[in-house]
Formats: structure tokens, sequence, C-alpha cells
């Protein structure tokens, strides 16, 4: 749980110290708009909470919000939307916390709106969520022992390969889904026309009883999504033979166009999503894997370069560029005082505060040169 707050808390503190996320109108990255809006406005409760961020290493991000678009925004509006109120100094603005003792003042100074948040946040994560349901059929295994068989989809939350089989299905959801309901949409118009016109054709008399699937509009749209779409090969499979009806070649244009519009295009379509969303990440996870193993992750020069001599590539991603010294680097600046960073340390760190990643060396390294004679880099060394 402190790994989802810290995480989501630090998404939000990025977002709004570098893109000015909930200050500035942006449009939405993904085409789950209502998702979208709805996420967006939610983490915006919290930004004004006292206690935010709790989690977040970075303690002074708000005032570092409030500096960076003061200029932009109303000053007392900003300190207002930030949650930070006035203090005894004139025109300066903190976040006040009040201070309170005993029971009763314990419980008034609860932050709310955070709380709420948080709770939120918590019940809405996915890995929550699913440690939570694995330990909640736990217990009920105990008194109803079937439940235990649930345990057994573990296996594809596992296994990285069938992970990948999910995640075709929710890859293109909207697409998918939209798609469902427009063939929702189809059925529902043949079940008008059904029920209106060909409503004969669905009662079946067998051993002297008597089924209409057609009584209502109902029953009719249920049979028609139930019945309808499993048949091989449409509607027609279900219904009584129209021969010798006089409508029987209205029935035949139905029973036709029900199985080329549902069947062969729709159904198609719905199966089509599905298998090229599981193409696209298979294509993905290939073409990263590719990469990786071609291609130094912190210069991008590629392996054939280093391996004109014997483990080239290998040494080179090993020591000289070695993607955990990186990181460890960074780390370090994350935890090392402003005030005690060295030149360089400062350099990188006021690159990265801006989000800038020019102190990666981009297509060099020590081996390049000193092939061309120049010495090294400041950034490299």
């Amino acid at each position: 749980v402190p790994l989802v707050i810290f995480k989501r808390e630090k998404e939000i503190a990025r977002k709004l110290e570098f893109e000015g996320a909930w200050l500035i109108d942006q449009p939405s990255e993904n085409n789950s708009w209502l998702l979208s809006y709805l996420s967006r406005e939610w983490h915006k409760l919290v930004i004004s909470s006292k206690s935010f961020p709790d989690s977040y290493w970075d303690k002074f991000v708000k005032k570092k919000v409030r500096n960076k678009y003061a200029d932009q925004f109303d000053y007392d509006e900003l300190n207002r939307f930030l949650g930070m109120e006035k203090t005894d100094t004139p025109g300066k603005f903190e976040i006040v916390k009040p201070i309170e003792t005993g029971l009763w003042g314990k419980i008034k100074s609860i932050d709310l709106r955070y709380q709420i948040w948080k709770w939120g946040v918590i019940f809405t994560d996915n890995s929550f969520l699913y440690v939570f349901f694995y330990f909640l059929f736990s217990v009920i295994g105990n008194y109803t022992y079937f439940v235990f068989a649930i345990h057994l989809l573990d296996v594809a939350i596992s296994v990285k390969a069938l992970s990948t089989i999910l995640k075709s299905i929710t890859h293109n959801g909207r697409q998918l889904l939209l798609t469902i309901m427009l063939m929702t949409v189809v059925v529902y118009l043949y079940t008008v026309i059904a029920f209106n016109f060909f409503r004969k054709f669905y009662t079946k008399e067998e051993d002297e009883e008597r089924e209409e699937n057609c009584k209502d509009m109902f029953t009719c749209f249920k049979f028609h999504l139930y019945s309808g779409i499993r048949a091989g090969g449409g509607i027609g499979d279900e219904l009584e033979s129209p021969n010798g009806d006089p409508l029987e070649l209205y029935r035949i244009v139905f029973d036709i166009t029900f199985f080329f519009f549902i069947i062969v295009i729709l159904l198609a379509i719905i199966q089509g999503l599905i298998i090229d969303a599981f193409g696209d990440l298979r294509e993905q996870l290939d073409s990263v894997k590719e990469t990786l193993e071609s291609k130094c992750f912190i210069c991008g020069i590629g392996q054939d370069y280093f391996d004109k001599e014997p483990h080239g590539f290998e040494t080179h991603t090993t020591a000289e560029h070695n993607f955990a010294n990186y990181l460890f680097f960074l780390t370090h600046l994350l935890n090392k005082p402003d005030t005690e960073h060295t030149g360089q340390e400062s350099y990188v760190w006021e690159m990265y505060q801006s989000r800038k990643w020019d102190f990666f060396p981009i297509g060099d390294c020590f081996r390049r040169q000193y092939e061309s004679g120049s010495g090294g880099t400041t950034a490299e060394s």
C-alpha cells in the first residue's frame, strides 16, 4: 500500500510541476476520455489537501509549482488551489497544519480530503485489488471449497506469456466495447423487424409443449442476442423453415442479412480486434527485447560497433555504460541535499529537474572518442 500511494503521489507531483497539469487544460492522451476526466478530477481533489505529498520524497513540490507558475496565474488563486494558507508574514503563504493534542484533537487533525483520496487510490489499484481478492477467496474457500479453484487464474498473471494474452482483450478495449454496442443495436433492429413481421416463425411445438420465443419484445431480443449470435448460420438456424410460406422470400432476405452483418462482419471484427491486439503486443515485446539485446540503452550505439573486439558489447554494457550505475547516480542526487552537490552533480541535477536528458552520452562512448582523438566529454566523465 505505501508503494501504491508513493507512485500515485509521484505521478501527480511530477505532472503538476513539469507539465502544469490541473493548472493548464490539456487534451486526453488516450481514447477513454471519460475515465481520463474522472481520474483527473479525482487527483485534483488531493492537490489542495494539507497532507499532500505525504509519501513522496519532495515535500516542497507545492512551493516549486507556485514559484514556477506565479507569473501565469493569480497568486492568491494559485495558493488556494495548492492548499497553502496565509501566515503571519504579509504576502507569505505556507501549508499550515493545526497542532492538536488529545484523542479528539487527533481526530480533528485528520486530513479527511487526503484520506478519501488515499483509500480511493488503494481500492482502484489493480495490484492491490488482485491481492485483496486473492486473500478474500482464500478465506471464503475454507467454508466453500470450490472457491479455491479461482486461484488457478494466478497462472495467467504469473506467466508473462499468458498475461500478454489477457492484455490483448483490454488493449483495444474501447473499440471492442463500441463494436459490441453496435452489434447489440443491430440485433435490436432485427428484433423489431422479427417481432412485427415474422413472429409466427418463433413458435415451436414439441411433444404438445408450445415454446414462444418472440411473445414480447424483451423475450424476442433475448432470443436473438443469445441464440442468434451463437448459431453458426445466424438466426435462421433457430427458426422454423419458411418453405411454402407467403413470407418465404422476405424470411430468406432476413436470415441472410442477419448472417452477413452479425456473424460474418461484426463477430469477425471483434475477433480481429483481439487478434490484432495480441499481435501488436507481441511485436512491441519482441521489438523492446531486440533493441535491448542489440543496442546500448545509454548511448544507443549498436552491438556491431562494439563486437569488432571479443566481448566488446558485453563489456561496454556492463562496465562503461551500465544502466544500474546511472540509476544509482540519479538516486544519489535525489537523496543528497542540493547545497552539497558538486559542479557536475549540480549540472545533472538541474537537467533532471527540467526533464532534459542531454547528460546521457547519446551516440557517444569512450571508444568512439578515443578513435576520433577527442578525449572524454564532461557528461561522460
